[in-house]
């Protein structure tokens, strides 16, 4: 199996550390592209990041569509493009947001969410809501550190996320901790074992998700609104991503 993984930000350093943290869960004998956005912002950390990185997002998803990628992970806490990335893709597309925080439901009946900066907790906040994981999200805490600087200085990062998820567990009363920021996936396992709960990392999740649905043979379905878009004109720059007027089965993606 095939699955691409996709940076939606524009920072090759961090796509290599996805990659790396990624490859030591993929199951022997599937293979992974790491992909990084063309076009877009160097980090997401707001809603305009989020908009202006989905166009070189949506370009990859079909790029790796017609090069025989069998799963897509988007590797941003935000998910973005993640339904219009279904729309357009035959295989299975998963975000680490919703992977993360479907999988902290199966260890735990509360779940705290720590990320990066306070600015990008409303973002994390409607994709709880948005998911229908209300119930289960008591509390969305932030250690300030752009995504960026996570690999500046890495002992300082630690400390910083350890102390952050030692207090929500405090004062949310949950039982295991959801990584807000896919830079931060390769700290899950030093957190988990120093603070004794589940600490998930989205970019894992979404990975053995979209492993799973490939055994299971379970596509992206195309009844409804996820069904490919309609063909019509787009105008300006954005020409070239008009969805060619060709069916379902004739579709090259």
């Amino acid at each position: 199996m095939k699955i691409q993984l996709i940076n939606p930000n524009t920072s090759a350093a961090m796509t290599a550390s996805l990659a790396d943290a990624a490859r030591q869960v993929l199951h022997p004998g599937n293979q992974l592209l790491a992909v990084t956005n063309s076009a877009g912002p160097a980090s997401i950390e707001g809603h305009y990041d989020e908009a202006l990185s989905v166009p070189g997002l949506l370009q990859a998803i079909r790029d790796g569509e017609r090069n025989g990628v069998q799963g897509h992970v988007i590797a941003c806490f935000g998910d973005p493009g993640l339904l219009a990335a279904r729309e357009i893709a035959r295989h299975p597309v998963i975000g680490i947001a919703e992977a993360a925080m479907h999988l902290a439901t199966w260890v735990a009946t509360g779940f705290s969410i720590v990320t990066t900066l306070g600015r990008t907790k409303v973002i994390a906040r409607h994709l709880v809501e948005r998911y229908g994981f209300h119930q289960h999200c008591r509390g969305i805490h932030a250690v300030e550190i752009p995504v960026l600087a996570l690999d500046d200085d890495p002992e300082d990062l630690l400390r910083s996320m350890r102390a952050a998820c030692a207090g929500a567990l405090e004062r949310d009363e949950s039982g295991a901790i959801v990584l807000g920021c896919a830079g931060m996936s390769h700290l899950a396992a030093e957190l988990t074992e120093a603070l004794g709960v589940p600490v998930i990392d989205g970019v894992s999740a979404a990975l053995k998700m979209v492993e799973m649905l490939g055994e299971l043979k379970l596509s992206t379905s195309k009844r409804g609104d996820l069904d490919y878009p309609l063909a019509k004109p787009y105008a300006g720059y954005l020409q070239g991503f008009a969805w060619p007027a060709l069916t379902p089965a004739s579709s090259p993606l």
